[in-house]
């Protein structure tokens, strides 16, 4: 018997079945800005502007202008829709993601007939061919530089083809053949391979994969240190399906695409070459990030030259995600839970039980860590475990340490603990003058011109909620009788 192909498809058959966690709709939507727009009051949550919630992912059938064409977004905005997903407990999924990291299964090599990413093909060289009009990838608000690419997975290798990596970047339909990628300096190993095919002044192929299931997604947003320059993150992803993923020759570059995908666009990353990223609008914004402003529009964005746009015949689905939503919180901070659990786990083993990364961090710059002491000797070790968080991922800001008798995915109780297990005068520790994220507006000279000499450095901060060990009997909470069948007493 064939084993079933893993593939979003395949995730969306099995998320069907709870209409809690997926909802279709015929209704005929705009993909410049309503569509995002609609789906704010329905399920984004994260860093959204009030009133938003946590709602179903939604498949939008009647798209103006693109016929035949469904968008997806939402699929990861909600932490229990993940796990469910992945069929694993919402609250343990960065130690799931680890053992992924460590016990990786590579992608393999498949046939032109076993890519249905390739059933529909337009070419560059075509008459008609105008991105704009073939990748129905939405403007989230109405001051964005256009339509954007917001979950489309960069595969790219770098020039002796002995490294291969994917990212996700921020892309925007620029011209009928060009997009502009914002490559983050530094911090990306696409970027890695671009610097080198611009020295040598030659464009870099890719491709760029749209609608894909969420090992994916996830397992491509790992950085270093937990996954290595080479270390390419479908490993990840085929470790958390228990299936590789399948790799098919793009058909105009020398550069392999993710065969089940419901769209690829192969193309160039061209040297020496930028492009204003709001050049069609002007607006002086890019699209809303993940700290819930518009970020600003880059003045000289790199340009991806289109080859050919592949998708999918039968209703091919153009997956989509809202920068400031819950879905960049999972795809972001599951991910980076997982890094920082690996550093701690290696220098104080047992000592941190969990870590989250909430939505109010958009999942890059707060962390809540569980803190275990077993005697007075390791009173301290909460902070150590802190910097050790700062060390596992840069882009982190705030830290807040708990107790083990803290929910830290309940916002309420971790606040409870500023109020009874801390001390603003002792219990704060302040880093400043360190490298942060450069999407935090905060974070510029003339906001605070003491400690920031560069835009993206920052004051970083640990709040210390834990209880001293000698004084833990102060701290018992109030213990009520545990009753096992209590959901009885609904019925």
């Amino acid at each position: 018997m064939t084993e079933q192909k893993y593939d979003l498809r395949s995730v969306l058959d099995e998320l069907k079945s709870d209409p809690s966690q997926y909802h279709e709709t015929d209704v005929e939507v705009d993909p410049v800005a309503q569509l995002s727009g609609v789906y704010r009051y329905i399920g984004a949550g994260g860093t959204v502007q009030r009133p938003t919630q946590e709602g179903p992912a939604m498949m939008f059938n009647n798209v103006t202008g693109f016929p035949g064409v469904r968008v997806l977004t939402g699929l990861m905005a909600s932490r229990k829709r993940v796990g469910k997903m992945f069929h694993t407990d919402y609250k343990t999924l960065g130690q799931y993601l680890n053992k992924a990291v460590s016990n990786p299964v590579w992608p393999v090599m498949v046939g032109e007939d076993e890519a249905p990413a390739h059933e529909i093909v337009h070419r560059a060289t075509d008459s008609d061919f105008d991105i704009r009009k073939l990748v129905a990838a939405p403007t989230n608000t109405p001051v964005d530089a256009g339509p954007y690419i917001t979950i489309g997975v960069v595969l790219g290798s770098n020039m002796d083809k002995s490294k291969s990596d994917v990212t996700i970047h921020r892309m925007v339909l620029e011209d009928k053949d060009k997009i502009g990628i914002y490559i983050m300096p530094g911090g990306r190993h696409i970027g890695a391979f671009a610097e080198e095919y611009e020295k040598a002044n030659k464009p870099m192929p890719i491709t760029i994969n749209i609608g894909l299931d969420p090992a994916i997604t996830i397992g491509a947003t790992f950085e270093p240190p937990t996954t290595p320059f080479g270390y390419n993150e479908l490993g990840v992803a085929g470790a958390i399906r228990q299936q590789p993923v399948d790799l098919v020759k793009g058909l105009t570059v020398d550069e392999n695409a993710i065969a089940r995908s419901e769209y690829t666009l192969e193309g160039y990353i061209m040297p020496n070459e930028r492009i204003q990223e709001d050049i069609n609008t002007h607006t002086g914004k890019a699209m809303p990030e993940f700290p819930g402003y518009d970020g600003d529009a880059n003045p000289a964005l790199q340009v991806i030259k289109v080859t050919a746009v592949t998708h999918r015949k039968v209703d091919p689905i153009m997956q989509s995600v809202i920068g400031p939503s819950e879905e960049h919180v999972s795809m972001a901070g599951i991910p980076t839970e997982a890094s920082i659990l690996q550093l701690v786990n290696r220098a104080i083993p047992g000592k941190v039980k969990n870590v989250y990364n909430p939505p109010a961090g958009g999942g890059k710059l707060m962390t809540i860590m569980q803190i275990h002491k077993d005697n007075e000797a390791d009173e301290g070790i909460q902070r150590q475990a802190a910097l050790l968080a700062f060390s596992a991922f840069k882009e982190l800001k705030t830290v807040i340490l708990v107790d083990e008798d803290v929910d830290i995915f309940d916002m309420n109780d971790v606040i409870w603990t500023m109020n009874t297990r801390f001390q603003a005068d002792q219990d704060l520790m302040v880093l400043s003058g360190m490298r942060n994220h450069p999407l935090d507006p905060s974070e510029r000279p003339e906001y605070d011109p003491k400690s920031i000499r560069t835009r993206g450095m920052s004051s970083k901060l640990v709040i210390d909620g834990t209880v001293p060990f000698d004084m833990k009997d102060t701290f018992e909470r109030a213990q009520f009788m545990k009753v096992d069948d209590w959901e009885k007493y609904l019925k």
